[in-house]
């Protein structure tokens, strides 16, 4: 039977400079994707590359007196290290330096310009080098910058193409507003607001002021800009319009494009635009995520608070940094990454949890019954609930994945582990150990737990894929054994199991010193301070007041379920909370700070008796909990997302 395709890609990534931990959530994303496909049976292709052409591709190449090609040729190398060393599984690495991917871009900007699609005219607007991008006067931020990346932009002028946008506009609102192609669907709104209902503005996709591209085949005093070049290579990577590879037919459209926020137009606007104009099918789905934080900012060389993967997977293993930035990021909203939560969430859910599961059970096996379980058995309490949720689980896993909401699909499967920690307490093996009469309620208690390790790690094995064979051999399971169609199954394991004692999978970590440890590398990597007092001190502690007082605050831990700015001011965003109690709504000073799409998804501390009141004609149920930073801005306070919306403040 033919298995059946599936398609799923990483954006190409911009080799300007190496890659840092927060390059890694969508390929460790994606590969985990993958990954569990091809465990249910489907012929997968996995894209990722490097979009290698551009201005500041050229001045960096320049800065170090090398050619454009030498200086991509040395940071795809570094990339492709990475994703050897993070298990990453793809099945093609594309570069829009290869001549096949040069041939169909050439070709596809012809066809356009052929339909009329395309045609010369000259830019006159604002430029931002960093992210590649032309805007109007309209689209700058509030400050003039960058909508993007908030960087200053430069006046331009020159002769370019341009690409027919309007033509597509109701369409695309349409592909936005009315079905699925964007995860999640949230970001449909805050896009059609900001570039369809203003009007679809034509896209420049050609320069003259710099040579390092792709060269019009009509026209060689241009070059092919970034959007043309890079979008494309989801189809040339399949052979369309080349004789490289001959697989567009078996896997377009695309099952999944995953990119992260701020390239989220690029693919949700302007990507199908070129796909209508050359009348091919849409990809299927556009799934979008935030960006790992670091206090706040997102990780980024020029601010100097990039975290060397190399570096943490050398102290912890790839697969528990691959657990921790896909367990912590939910889609749609941005991921804190900190010490503490990263050795914390190792500590609780891989030693304490997975870890300390294996350990026990496979250490009980061995020194109960010399490691090879007896085949008498013998149920009894706890027994089903435990076994119910291990067969469960398989399709609880199914449906996150299916909605690329991986961090859910971890949180079902560390529930199981949980429960099965909780089953060792229940059913006390040491005490059944003790008396002879128990040996079979004993042998059924571990070997329950042995089969719920086995369809735990099954599932684990695509986002954990060095980890979990070592497990395998620990709990004797064989190939055969971990399959897909029997992770739903219980009682695959041979009666007679035997078990092999080995080291501990997920060593428990010294909080207090990998955090020091790992503030000094992370330092080091900052940029220096221009003055070695920023001048920040705290403002005076208010009154003293009584245990009582403190009591009439009532703090609650609330979930932003959407937010945007106060129309009538530049400081307010109206926020919706799920605050456990059917819902609030609660205006605040933030919008300075944090945009909207920021929020959405957080957990969030608000002051929930706190008496009503009308900012800007707005009504406000509460107040959220920030704090105040050195340069006057506001951190909102941000609690773990695992705590309960409506959770009291103790």
């Amino acid at each position: 039977m033919e298995k059946k395709p599936f398609y799923i890609t990483t954006p190409i990534y911009y080799p300007s400079g190496n890659p840092h931990i927060g390059h890694c959530y969508t390929t460790v994303a994606c590969d985990s994707i993958a990954r569990y496909r091809r465990m249910q049976g489907y012929d997968v292709m996995f894209l990722t590359g490097t979009d290698e052409h551009g201005l500041k591709i050229e001045q960096k190449a320049a800065e170090k007196g090398v050619t454009p090609k030498e200086y991509v040729d040395e940071i795809v190398k570094t990339f492709k290290k990475l994703w050897s060393y993070m298990n990453i599984s793809y099945d093609r690495y594309i570069r829009t330096t290869d001549d096949y991917h040069i041939e169909t871009v050439q070709k596809i900007f012809k066809a356009l310009y052929d339909k009329g699609y395309i045609y010369k005219g000259e830019y006159k607007g604002k430029y931002c080098t960093p992210c590649e991008s032309f805007w109007t006067e309209s689209q700058l931020d509030e400050n003039g910058c960058c909508p993007e990346c908030h960087r200053e932009v430069t006046e331009a002028k020159e002769e370019a193409y341009f690409f027919k946008m309007s033509p597509f506009a109701e369409r695309i609102e349409k592909l936005l507003t009315e079905t699925d192609y964007l995860q999640p669907k949230t970001r449909a709104t805050e896009l059609v607001n900001n570039f369809i209902k203003p009007g679809l503005e034509d896209l420049c996709v050609s320069r003259t002021t710099f040579k390092w591209g792709i060269p019009v085949t009509f026209d060689d005093k241009h070059v092919v800009y970034v959007w043309i070049d890079a979008l494309s290579n989801y189809i040339s990577a399949l052979g369309f319009w080349n004789e490289q590879y001959n697989d567009f037919d078996k896997f377009w459209p695309a099952d999944v494009h995953m990119v992260a926020k701020d390239i989220m137009r690029f693919h949700a606007i302007i990507w199908p635009a070129m796909l209508m104009a050359l009348d091919l099918p849409l990809p299927k789905h556009l799934a979008v995520h935030g960006w790992i934080t670091f206090n706040g900012q997102k990780m980024s060389k020029s601010l100097g608070n990039v975290v060397d993967p190399f570096i943490l997977g050398e102290r912890y293993g790839a697969d528990a940094i691959r657990y921790h930035i896909l367990r912590e990021m939910a889609l749609g909203a941005d991921s804190s990454f900190s010490n503490e939560i990263m050795i914390n969430r190792i500590n609780s859910d891989l030693a304490n949890g997975l870890g300390n599961l294996v350990s026990r059970t496979v250490a009980m096996a061995d020194k109960y019954f010399g490691g090879t379980l007896p085949a008498d058995r013998e149920a009894g309490d706890f027994d089903a609930e435990l076994i119910a949720e291990a067969k469960g689980l398989v399709a609880k896993v199914d449906e996150f994945m299916d909605k690329t909401q991986i961090n859910n699909a971890l949180a079902e499967i560390f529930k199981v582990v949980s429960r099965a920690n909780k089953y060792i307490d229940e059913t006390a093996p040491w005490v059944l150990g003790k008396d002879e009469s128990k040996k079979a309620r004993l042998a059924t208690v571990l070997y329950n737990l042995l089969e719920t390790i086995r369809i735990v790690s099954t599932l684990l094995s695509n986002f954990m894929p060095t980890t979990m064979p070592k497990v395998w051999e620990q709990i004797g399971a064989a190939e055969s054994d971990i399959t897909y169609e029997n992770a739903g199954k219980f009682g695959v394991l041979p009666a007679d199991v035997t078990v092999h004692r080995g080291e501990i999978i997920f060593p428990r970590i010294d909080v207090d010193k990998e955090i020091e440890e790992l503030n000094k590398i992370i330092g080091s990597n900052a940029k220096p301070e221009e003055k070695a007092d920023d001048g920040f001190g705290p403002a005076p502690i208010a009154d003293e007041i009584t245990i009582d007082d403190f009591a009439k605050v009532d703090l609650r831990v609330a979930l932003v379920k959407d937010c945007e700015k106060v129309k009538k001011s530049k400081k307010l965003l109206c926020l919706q909370l799920d605050d456990g109690f059917g819902g609030r709504q609660v205006v605040s000073g933030i919008a300075a700070w944090y945009k909207p799409e920021d929020l959405i998804g957080k957990k969030v501390v608000i002051v929930a008796n706190l008496k009503p009141v009308k900012l800007c004609g707005v009504e406000s149920n509460g107040m959220i909990c920030a704090a105040d930073t050195p340069d006057g801005a506001a951190s909102v306070i941000f609690p773990d997302q695992d705590l309960p919306c409506g959770a009291k403040l103790r």
